[in-house]
């Protein structure tokens, strides 16, 4: 896409951080997002070579349009705010208006970081319910098709022309209880 929702939140944040150039703020010119990798792990190449540069010291000050794009976890995003504190940095989501220079902000970002883990924990349990609704209604959910079968209608189905292997027409046809050789 020539313009999408990660171009628009590098443009939210450069703003900001424009409005701020009284304070000395600038940009730098790299880019720290990681399109299409979860926000869940911490194993994201954009966002090590941001911890990086924050331990070298080329940053300051950690800019995010909101929290969650940091981290989606908790656990990690602690990990993060507190290497950022061990080096002198200032984390600033910038539609979530807090920053971590004061303890107001800190309490805030802690309650935000919180309600974030619960999104993420409830969005979890809530796919998962659907994919066990969906296997007791023998429903078909994904993966690798077994040897033997075909998908139709999100449904297994047996497919004649593997199941004429012997293995497969045992495997298909045995007791549970019997063996296979």
């Amino acid at each position: 896409m020539e313009f999408n929702s990660l171009d628009a939140q590098r443009e939210a944040c450069e703003a900001y951080i424009a409005s701020q150039r009284g304070e000395g703020w600038v940009h730098v010119d790299d880019r720290y997002d990681d399109g299409g990798v979860s926000g869940g792990t911490l194993d994201r190449p954009a966002l090590k070579r941001l911890v990086t540069d924050v331990e070298v010291g080329r940053i300051d000050i950690v800019v995010v349009y909101k929290i969650d794009r940091l981290s989606r976890s908790m656990l990690d995003f602690l990990k993060l705010v507190e290497s950022f504190e061990h080096y002198g940095v200032t984390f600033v989501s910038v539609t979530q208006s807090f920053n971590t220079q004061s303890a107001m902000g800190r309490m805030t970002l802690n309650m935000l970081v919180t309600f974030a883990q619960f999104e993420r924990e409830v969005i979890g349990e809530r796919i998962r319910d659907k994919v066990a609704a969906s296997r007791k209604k023998g429903m078909w959910m994904g993966g690798w098709t077994p040897l033997g079968y075909e998908v139709r209608d999100r449904k297994l189905i047996i497919h004649e022309a593997d199941a004429e292997r012997a293995i497969v027409r045992k495997l298909i046809s045995r007791e549970p209880d019997e063996t296979l050789f």
